[in-house]
């Protein structure tokens, strides 16, 4: 169940978005990443702080979103963010412009903690949040980092 909008975001504290753990192993998304109601906000930032486990270390995020208070049985509820990239036009014939699910990866340059922004996150039309993460193939699967996550919201 989501977390209530006015029992999380005072003031400008920020809320934890991930606690800070490990990640699933063998490149595993989350199963259950926390989501969060967060209806009436604009924009959220997200701050985010990455320790690999192992050298090449990295982390991939993908923001979810969704437009129902709840989920809904029989429809799917979660929706990734996605990159659009328009077609090139020419006259007199129809163009074919792309769009594809997106996630964010951020690879480590030390060992030590990693600290990054990303945002601000548009989501004026959004009534819940959630942030899926993961230890990419690319990264190092067998020693999977730890990542913690906080949003602040306005």
């Amino acid at each position: 169940m989501a977390k209530i909008l006015n029992e999380v975001w005072g003031a400008a504290n920020p809320i934890t978005v991930r606690a800070s753990a490990v990640l699933l192993g063998a490149s595993a998304w989350d199963v259950a990443p926390t989501e969060f109601s967060i209806a009436g906000v604009s924009d959220i930032t997200l701050y985010v702080t990455y320790t690999r486990a192992g050298a090449g270390g990295a982390v991939d995020m993908q923001v979810q979103a969704s437009p129902y208070a709840a989920d809904v049985v029989g429809v799917q509820s979660w929706f990734a963010q996605s990159l659009f990239a328009a077609a090139a036009l020419a006259a007199g014939a129809d163009s074919q412009s792309r769009v594809q699910r997106e996630y964010v990866t951020y690879t480590s340059t030390a060992a030590g903690a990693e600290t990054f922004v990303y945002g601000p996150i548009d989501v004026e039309s959004v009534e819940r949040l959630r942030v899926a993460c993961r230890e990419p193939a690319g990264g190092a699967p067998a020693t999977p980092g730890t990542v913690h996550i906080v949003a602040v919201a306005t």
